[in-house]
């Protein structure tokens, strides 16, 4: 005979979730349509099935207890998942062929939808799912079935490289007039603006351009780079960007390149995809649009607008 699960009743574990999470019987009860006391009964049935004591009372304040902390973290993640796989069975994702695409926000945002927004047109009966992740992520390991990323092709699974990746520096017109930008760079006289996600892109660019300057590397920090893109198109300084994040910015001027045109990282753009799920027929045609579409497709010149 199979052994009885040791759970508690999802009822119960709605109403901690909501007293823990607002620290309040009343609030709880309201949030979740029950009464005060229903709430507070749920509760004490939780704390006598798992023998534990999940709150306690500090003055008029409710707190959860050490345990009760460590326990909510937990049970947040179990309810947020259940509600997931819930959605996914009303959807049909499990079962309806879908391709489970992955790629960092800024990547996504800049080089992917642009290209799955094609993809739609073209194959209407393929659902897909993008996601954001980061460059560490193991695609076999994972619920992705194809990864787009940046690196040395260093992954598990299948991968294949789309393009090499170039760094440009980029002004904007607001910042700098295109007719006025300097030979030479001067880190004193020009704002310049850096991404915190990758911190050595000014170095690399800077020796692999040649471009003479002066003064130290130095201005404000953006966490990621959509946030130094959007600073970059207001004019708050120069930085240095992949050239495929900014196909539009340069094709309608909003950015353009003062020093020149881009220059290869060493590292590249790569398409990732599970070698066990490789052969299902959706995630092949989606690889092979991508591949055939490896190209970024840039319709802006590699030099300053006139």
């Amino acid at each position: 005979m199979p052994t009885r699960r040791f759970l508690p009743s999802l009822s119960a574990l709605q109403a901690f979730e909501a007293a823990a999470r607002l620290l309040n019987f009343t609030k709880a009860a309201n949030e979740l349509g029950m009464t005060q006391s229903g709430v507070s009964r749920h509760v004490h049935g939780l704390e006598q099935f798992l023998n534990l004591r999940l709150f306690e009372r500090a003055g008029s304040h409710l707190v959860l207890t050490k345990i009760g902390a460590a326990y909510y973290e937990d049970v947040v993640q179990v309810l947020a998942r259940l509600e997931e796989a819930s959605i996914d069975a009303v959807r049909g994702r499990r079962s309806g062929g879908w391709v489970i695409v992955g790629s960092t926000p800024t990547l996504a945002s800049t080089w992917l939808i642009p290209r799955m927004r094609s993809f739609r047109l073209r194959y209407p009966d393929i659902p897909f799912e993008l996601t954001t992740i980061d460059e560490t992520t193991d695609v076999e390991s994972s619920a992705v079935d194809i990864a787009i990323m940046r690196g040395s092709g260093q992954w598990h699974g299948r991968a294949t490289k789309l393009f090499e990746e170039e760094l440009a520096v980029v002004a904007s017109p607001k910042l700098l007039a295109p007719d006025a930008a300097p030979g030479t760079l001067d880190f004193s006289q020009i704002p310049s603006l850096q991404n915190a996600s990758r911190p050595s892109l000014w170095l690399t660019w800077l020796r692999i351009s040649g471009i003479p300057y002066t003064g130290t590397i130095q201005g404000n920090r953006f966490s990621h780079s959509a946030l130094l893109l959007q600073a970059a198109v207001e004019g708050m300084g120069i930085a240095v960007v992949p050239r495929h994040y900014v196909t539009t910015e340069l094709s309608n001027g909003s950015l353009y390149m003062p020093f020149g045109p881009p220059v290869r990282s060493g590292e590249a753009i790569w398409m990732v995809s599970s070698e066990s799920k490789s052969q299902d027929r959706h995630s092949f045609i989606l690889r092979e649009w991508l591949r055939q579409r490896q190209t970024t497709k840039d319709t802006a010149e590699d030099k300053r607008p006139s």
